[in-house]
């Protein structure tokens, strides 16, 4: 009876052990501990770089962005063409960490460019800008642009026969540097993501951090 009141004992234990680890398991998921994303890869520890225009850069498709990358544990950085306050085209304002002057692509694992008619004024024909493109893609990083912001990949060069999406009305800037354009909301070819604008921001993130964790 003894060793019986032992065994009962031990498994009720047991038991216990096993729905707090169980209980554990569920609370990681439900609220997504340990930076997983969408691909079930791990982006915590990882680093993003936003380029964002000086004027004009679209507020919502930055702030979902780097909202969302930071909720899975990337960190982020923002770089544009000043270093003083930058302002959106629905006055939201952000003092950039850098200048795309002194942007190392080597420190980071993903680039990312914010559209808003900012960028294409400031990024279209800028050498910098271009030159970052290009580190990022020789290096394998994983390289976003949404809105507007794609046109900058393709006139850099990198674009050539692949598969992108920009805001319709811009998709010329795609077909006439030698890409396919797709007309989705979101394009993911290799390591490039390319969105059409504002509304698929939420898409747009959740597919960085699919590419960043895989």
């Amino acid at each position: 009876m003894e060793n019986r009141g032992i065994v009962a004992a031990i498994a009720a234990v047991v038991v216990v052990i096993v729905v707090v680890v169980a209980g554990a398991g569920t609370f990681l998921v439900l609220h997504g501990g340990g930076g997983t994303g969408p691909s079930g890869g791990n982006v915590t520890g990882k680093k993003a770089l936003l380029i964002i225009a000086p004027t004009n850069f679209e507020d919502s498709e930055y702030t979902t962005t780097r909202n969302a990358l930071q909720q899975a544990g990337v960190t982020v950085s923002v770089a544009s063409s000043t270093t003083t306050t930058a302002t959106g085209s629905d006055g939201l304002q952000v003092t950039p960490d850098l200048s795309i002057a002194n942007v190392n692509v080597g420190n980071y694992d993903a680039v990312v460019f914010i559209g808003g008619t900012g960028c294409e004024t400031a990024y279209y024909d800028d050498s910098t800008a271009h030159s970052i493109v290009v580190a990022a893609n020789n290096q394998g990083k994983v390289i976003g642009a949404i809105c507007l912001a794609p046109g900058i990949l393709a006139n850099a060069g990198i674009l050539n026969g692949k598969s992108a999406t920009i805001w319709a009305d811009h998709a010329g800037t795609l077909t006439n540097n030698g890409a396919t354009y797709t007309g989705q909301s979101v394009t993911v070819d290799g390591k490039i993501i390319t969105a059409n604008g504002p509304d698929a921001a939420t898409e747009f993130a959740n597919a960085i951090k699919t590419v960043l964790g895989a």
